[in-house]
């Protein structure tokens, strides 16, 4: 019988690398589920009070239409099978029903900074979904992390992720920027401001000095914004019109060829900010430009999915090749 992968989604990034993952593994047989916990704080999400992470409201909508229309074999929760292998794309909560299985975390995109929260989670032994992405692969609830850069595996093993767990092999969705600049959008020649879901995630910002400064920048070019998948639109595109009343605001549409066609990016803590990077953009962030740099994805033509997938089979290598010893002793025998 094949072995039984399952991959978890959660933001239409993390799912989509999921997919093109999954697609390199035909040995296995694959089963999908939106992001989930089998923990208490599952009654905080039934309730409807954690819609602004993956695992509700429009993130978790957004992965279950994606997993619909590419017809995905879903399996809500990972309950109907005992599974193998799972890829997870964040390891902030790792599903207890998922430790019998071999585990691989895939870096997701840029990392929050070390905060405050940050540093009293790691003080104080808080949960690590309390400092947000800042705390990615501190569960060392996982077999192999498979990271964007040789810069981001630094970052971990400072962080005190275990080093012979790590594995660099560029990340799905950031290691072919280049493939972003044949793209169909019509608008050429303008500063772009890749926007964050900081509110709605509960951390402190100052939108309107976020948007005073996209309008500074602009200097009377064009000055488009593309907004979050998960941002508030209405609010966000009132706020944007009182700073910047003739700004073309986005709520949908391919960042990436947006970028690709623009002079300028401004982000805050966006991961886009990498393919204006890896294309030679003017960047402007929250983040510093000589770190961002040094963290970038590698750019690897889109094999980054061979990579992970090749060192999921790896973990299974040493067992078919004991089995495979066993068996040839005994007809020796």
């Amino acid at each position: 019988m094949r072995k039984k992968a399952l991959f978890l989604g959660g933001s239409r990034n993390q799912t989509s690398m999921m997919h093109k993952i999954a697609q390199l593994l035909p040995e296995f047989e694959h089963y999908y589920t939106p992001f989930y916990t089998d923990t208490a704080l599952r009654h905080l999400v039934d309730a409807g009070l954690a819609d602004f992470t993956i695992m509700g409201g429009p993130m978790r909508r957004d992965t279950e239409k994606y997993l619909a229309d590419n017809n995905l074999a879903v399996d809500a929760g990972g309950r109907a099978h005992d599974y193998d292998l799972a890829l997870l794309g964040t390891d902030l909560l790792v599903p207890g029903n998922l430790r019998g299985a071999r585990i691989v975390l895939v870096q997701e995109g840029m990392t929050d900074p070390e905060d405050r929260m940050y540093r009293l989670v790691r003080q104080l032994g808080l949960p690590r979904f309390l400092a947000s992405t800042a705390t990615t692969g501190l569960s060392d609830a996982y077999d192999i992390f498979c990271v964007a850069s040789e810069g981001y595996r630094d970052l971990f093993i400072r962080k005190g992720v275990d080093p012979h767990k790590l594995r660099v092999t560029g990340i799905p969705n950031f290691d072919n920027a280049a493939a972003s600049l044949d793209n169909d959008f019509p608008y050429r020649g303008y500063v772009l401001a890749a926007t964050s879901d900081t509110r709605e995630c509960f951390k402190r910002d100052r939108p309107r000095d976020f948007y005073a400064r996209c309008f500074d920048l602009a200097a009377g070019r064009p000055l488009f914004f593309k907004l979050h998948p998960n941002e508030n639109v209405k609010r966000s595109t009132r706020e944007i019109r009182r700073v910047c009343p003739d700004a073309h605001i986005f709520a949908e549409g391919n960042t990436d060829h947006m970028i690709a066609n623009c002079d300028v990016l401004v982000t805050q803590y966006s991961s886009v900010v990498y393919i204006g990077l890896a294309l030679g953009k003017e960047v402007h962030s929250n983040f510093n430009g000589g770190v961002l740099r040094r963290l970038c994805p590698v750019q690897n033509g889109g094999r980054s999915a061979g990579n992970i997938a090749a060192q999921c089979r790896a973990l299974f290598e040493s067992d078919e090749e004991h089995l495979m010893l066993r068996g040839t002793a005994r007809a020796a025998g």
